[in-house]
């Protein structure tokens, strides 16, 4: 009844002799390449193949959603619905003994032959229920990592998920864990355009899931309710939210570190299908955060039952060669009843040690660099646990961070491009460039000093939290603010509102300069991820299409439909599509001058020329054969005056508003407007918004 591959056990005591679920051919591929190559191998293969499977069921970064996870070596971990063994080997390597459950034989011959070095791992293949009674009931942590979902079909019960969760609180420990990390049924990139993870179909769980279907996603209300009614209480509830999403989590957020704004901005992860592109995700997820939204939305949750975690945020950066990468934590440890935080960075492969090592050597450098200036080290040290582990696990050691409260200059910046305080923007940034130029000459140099990794503490301090990339080399001021605004206006279209022309003036960069700038940021990126592909680039390989609003054609305006005038009439409660009509081309010729019969009672009218960018010359208006123009007030727009009677629009919503109030009125009213439109390439547009001509 045991059969064994390399070093795991599978356990046919229950098998019934057939996958009742499998993946077909994909399955067939995915077991070859387990048992021809070596893990260190996936990554070329995932590239090569640009396949979602092979992505999906291979990629190292699908551990990180456990890798946080405080399990030790004393511990024991039943890991439930396995599959081809995405996050076994992370925990094989975290614990002492691994139990598996999984109802294919082949997806659970995949998982035994790419871990097959694993001696801790013991896979029993067949339905949970007749598995269940045969498992023991003291495990540390119980993980269901995308398999709470399907509780329906594990548990033949009337309240499937409530029991499910009943059934397997029986085998944890008094002080063990479950763990559950499951998509959220609103999930704001299905409201974008993402089809449901399961049925592969646009918005079917908004819509409450078809009556047929056995997969169900939660709310977050939803799961603590579950959770409630199974016995657990608010403390032994801990909510967390992976980013993008559990799959291939880079963030982990909690109640006790939510994101803030600027920070979610990795959200095109249609890897398996086709998508819409109803909105930009990241500019929705802004105002989601600073309405308190966020926990409602987040595209994933991950609930841990039971104690309490230190750790309430992290931070995965994986995504590079093997010599960087690393993970940052945020723990909240009590001491003495006083919550102390502390920033840990650690290593995720040997290779990255030296990396870790060399943050206490910048802190010792930059020390140095700023000592009688004006800019604050975040301290360091590094720790070194007394443990003696195996060789071929990754050493403990890590770097410790003093946490420092605050705001980042980032966010300082992005508040005064939102209330178009251009004045302190460049004040802000001025006092940016003198206080990292002090030293200038000696040859260390933080290469990363983006606004992001300076936060300033309520007493006005200005710390470096983050050196990560601290060299022995001089590097010119210019190119590390460039850089700064570089990496800033890239991160959100927002900031496009900022003259680059104006600051590389000020900085005294020349186009060649930079140019030959942009180009050493392309090095530097190499540098760190070394030849392996982003993840955006694997998308773009496997060439799921995204189709915007504009390339729909039932949503999409026509060219003659965005040529046409529409006309709005406010009768008393703001405009609206329902109180708006077009003009009938027929009937009217915007060279001979637009003619509109208004009725008495009307508060204002709103003229959309066009729906484009545009330059619009007002030549005359008309009220009841009285001349009016903005002089009188009764005339705005949403564009900008550039001349007499001419405005220029940023927007392809032009707009030009008449306030009715103003202007006598009779019974029937007759508007006359003459004037001339001109339409704007984008291009154009976006060059004259970086002069500040908008």
């Amino acid at each position: 009844m045991i059969e064994e591959i390399g070093k795991v056990k599978l356990n046919l005591e229950h098998y019934s002799g057939e996958d009742l679920y499998c993946d077909g051919e994909v399955e067939d591929e995915l077991l070859e390449i387990a048992r021809n190559y070596s893990q260190v191998e996936y990554a070329r293969i995932i590239e090569e193949r640009k396949s979602w499977p092979v992505l999906y069921h291979l990629s190292q970064l699908r551990e990180n959603i456990v890798e946080w996870l405080p399990i030790t070596k004393d511990m024991k971990v039943l890991e439930v619905g396995s599959g081809c063994g995405a996050i076994t080997g992370a925990l094989s390597r975290k614990a002492g003994e691994v139990t598996c459950v999984e109802l294919s034989k082949k997806r659970s011959s995949i998982n035994a032959y790419r871990h097959m070095d694993c001696d801790n791992v013991t896979i029993h293949v067949g339905n949970f229920q007749d598995i269940e009674p045969d498992l023991a009931d003291d495990y540390d942590f119980i993980c269901l990592i995308g398999v709470f979902e399907y509780g329906q079909a594990y548990i033949d019960s009337d309240n499937p998920f409530e029991d499910y969760l009943r059934i397997l609180a029986r085998h944890k420990k008094a002080d063990g864990r479950i763990v559950i990390a499951i998509e959220n049924r609103l999930g704001l990139k299905y409201w974008a355009g993402c089809k449901e993870d399961h049925l592969g179909t646009w918005f079917s769980g908004l819509e409450g899931y078809p009556e047929d279907g056995v997969v169900r996603t939660f709310t977050r209300d939803a799961l603590v309710k579950i959770a409630e009614n199974c016995g657990f209480s608010d403390a032994e509830m801990s909510m967390y939210y992976p980013y993008p999403d559990y799959k291939f989590m880079t963030n982990l957020y909690s109640d006790e570190r939510l994101p803030k704004a600027g920070e979610l901005s990795s959200n095109l992860r249609n890897f398996d299908r086709e998508r819409l592109l109803l909105f930009d995700e990241k500019l929705v997820f802004d105002t989601l955060i600073s309405e308190g939204q966020f926990p409602l939305f987040s595209n994933s949750y991950m609930m841990v039952l039971g104690p309490e975690t230190k750790i309430k945020y992290a931070r995965y950066s994986n995504d590079r060669a093997n010599e960087y990468r690393i993970k940052t934590l945020l723990t909240h440890s009590k001491i003495e009843g006083v919550t102390v935080k502390k920033i840990e960075k650690h290593p995720l492969s040997n290779e990255s040690v030296e990396h870790i090592a060399g943050m206490r050597l910048g802190y010792e450098k930059l020390l140095e660099r700023f000592a009688g200036g004006n800019l604050q080290i975040n301290k360091c040290i590094l720790v070194e646990p007394e443990d003696v582990i195996a060789d071929d696990e990754v050493k403990k050691v890590y770097a410790e961070f003093e946490y420092v409260e605050g705001k980042t200059l980032e966010e300082y910046l992005d508040e005064c491009l939102e209330k178009n305080d251009l004045d302190k923007f460049h004040m802000l940034f001025n006092e940016y460039i003198e206080r990292i130029s002090y030293n200038e000459e000696l040859p260390i140099t933080d290469y990363d000093l983006v606004f992001s990794n300076i936060l300033i503490s309520p007493d006005g301090e200005w710390n470096i939290i983050d050196y990560e990339w601290v060299f022995d080399k001089q590097v010119e001021t210019r190119e590390i603010a460039f850089r700064a605004v570089y990496c800033y206006l890239l991160e959100n279209a927002k900031r496009d509102k900022l003259n680059l022309d104006l600051i590389l003036q000020k900085l005294g960069i020349t186009e060649e300069n930079a140019a030959f700038f942009r180009q050493q940021e392309m090095y530097f990126q190499k540098y760190v991820t070394g030849k392996r592909l982003s993840m955006g680039e694997i998308r773009d390989a496997i060439g799921q299409p995204v189709y915007s609003i504009s390339e729909i054609p039932m949503l999409a305006p026509s060219e003659k439909h965005k040529g046409r005038v529409q006309v709005y009439e406010d009768t008393g409660s703001g405009f609206s599509e329902e109180n708006s009509f077009f003009v009938d081309d027929n009937e009217y010729s915007i060279e001979d001058g637009l003619e509109i019969v208004v009725p008495e009672g009307r508060k204002a009218l709103r003229i959309d020329p066009c729906s484009y960018y545009c330059v619009v010359l007002l030549k005359e208006v008309k009220w009841n054969d009285s001349v009016i123009s903005g002089k009188n007030k009764c005339i705005s727009t949403n564009g900008i005056c550039i001349g007499d009677g001419v405005y220029a629009f940023d927007t392809d919503d032009p707009n030009i508003t008449l306030q009715l109030s103003r202007l006598g009125q009779k019974q029937e009213n007759l508007l006359k407007v003459s004037m001339e439109i001109t339409r704007m390439p984008e291009e154009t547009v976006k060059h004259m918004q970086k002069r500040g001509l908008f």
